[in-house]
């Protein structure tokens, strides 16, 4: 975002935020908005509709603290076609679960942080992707990444990580662990480093970490 703004001189560039099921957004960055809160939110909930953040209780959490984001109001879908079991699941006493982890400021200003199907749970403790592949962008020769949980009989699941490397860097995958070690918590360091050239994608561009977990679950058995 920031580089769209400064080299591309599109200074009031904005964010949407929505899914399909929301015909199709539940939040907005606007212009007059500051720097950080127009490259670093969704924005604020648009007009008209019902924006909460819920934990695994369905009980709205804190501001600043992660939760499910539920949205209410016209936009919300009636339903999915044929499938009313898929409906009921998704749609709770009129709020729509979108499926995606958030914070929500004091001014109303959203932040995603990851997918609740992405979450990984290794010993009982809570991984979320996101954080570990945003530490993992701030290694100069890391390119993308793309973190996802694979199976593991004693643990539950492992952390494992696909690395791209920038043009002309080579990097082992303990140089990586290196660069983790005492800097984020011992269970969120990737105990699986595969280095590709590409991810699966699906036809609209969206990266495909459910066939990345097959690939790693037929290598790793």
């Amino acid at each position: 975002m920031k580089r769209i703004i400064s080299d591309m001189h599109m200074e009031s560039v904005v964010i949407g935020y929505g899914q399909t099921e929301l015909s199709p957004i539940n939040h907005l960055t606007l212009p007059q908005d500051s720097l950080e809160n127009r490259t670093q939110t969704v924005g604020r909930p648009i007009p008209y509709i019902e924006v909460k953040i819920v934990n695994q209780s369905d009980r709205v959490v804190p501001i600043g603290e992660q939760g499910e984001i539920c949205t209410r109001g016209y936009s919300v879908m009636k339903g999915y076609w044929g499938d009313e079991e898929k409906t009921a699941e998704t749609i709770v006493d009129g709020w729509l679960h979108s499926g995606d982890l958030a914070t929500m400021d004091a001014h109303g200003y959203v932040r995603i942080t990851g997918r609740i199907k992405d979450m990984i749970i290794r010993g009982g403790e809570n991984i979320y992707p996101r954080e570990v592949e945003e530490f993992l962008y701030t290694h100069p020769s890391i390119s993308e990444v793309q973190v996802f949980g694979v199976p593991e009989e004693r643990m539950g699941e492992e952390v494992c990580a696909w690395i791209q490397l920038r043009d002309g860097e080579e990097v082992s995958s303990e140089d990586i662990l290196e660069f983790c070690r005492g800097q984020i918590t011992h269970f969120k360091i990737p105990k699986h480093i595969r280095f590709v050239n590409e991810y699966p994608m699906t036809v609209t561009g969206k990266i495909r970490k459910v066939e990345m977990r097959e690939a790693m679950v037929e290598e790793l058995t």
